[in-house]
C-alpha cells in the first residue's frame, strides 16, 4: 500500500485548506480510511475517519465541526477538508487506514496555520 498526501501550506487563522490523500495497492471503498496528525513535540494523534461498509465518519473532539473527512472511489482518494483553521492544527498530516498499518506511512503533508 502506498499512500501520498498532498495540499498542504501555510495559512491564517479561520482559513480553509482542503489535504488529498493518493492511496494505491488498497481500494478506499474496501477499507476504512483515516487522518491522522503529528504536532511539533507531540505524539501522532487521530482526527478523521470514514467507514468502508457504511461511508458514516468519525471526529477527533478537536476537529468536530471544522472538518470533513470523504472519499473519491473513482479516482481512489481520501479528502480532507479542513475550515476555520486554528494554530493548534498545525501538524504535520498523515492518511493511513484504520486502524493504521505501520508499514505504509506516507511523508505527510506540512500544515501551518499562523497569522
Amino acid at each position: 500500500v502506498q499512500l501520498v498526501e498532498s495540499g498542504g501550506g501555510l495559512v491564517q487563522p479561520g482559513g480553509s485548506l482542503r489535504l488529498s490523500c493518493a492511496v494505491s495497492g488498497l481500494s478506499v471503498s474496501r477499507a476504512t480510511m483515516a487522518w491522522f496528525r503529528q504536532a511539533p513535540g507531540k505524539e501522532r494523534e487521530f482526527v478523521a475517519r470514514i467507514a468502508w461498509t457504511t461511508g458514516d465518519t468519525f471526529f477527533a473532539d478537536s476537529v468536530k465541526g471544522r472538518f470533513t473527512i470523504s472519499r473519491d472511489d473513482a479516482k481512489n482518494t481520501v479528502p480532507l477538508q479542513m475550515n476555520s483553521l486554528k494554530p493548534e492544527d498545525t501538524a504535520v498530516y498523515y492518511c493511513n487506514t484504520f486502524p493504521p498499518d505501520t508499514r505504509s506511512w506516507g511523508q505527510g503533508t506540512q500544515v501551518t496555520v499562523s497569522s
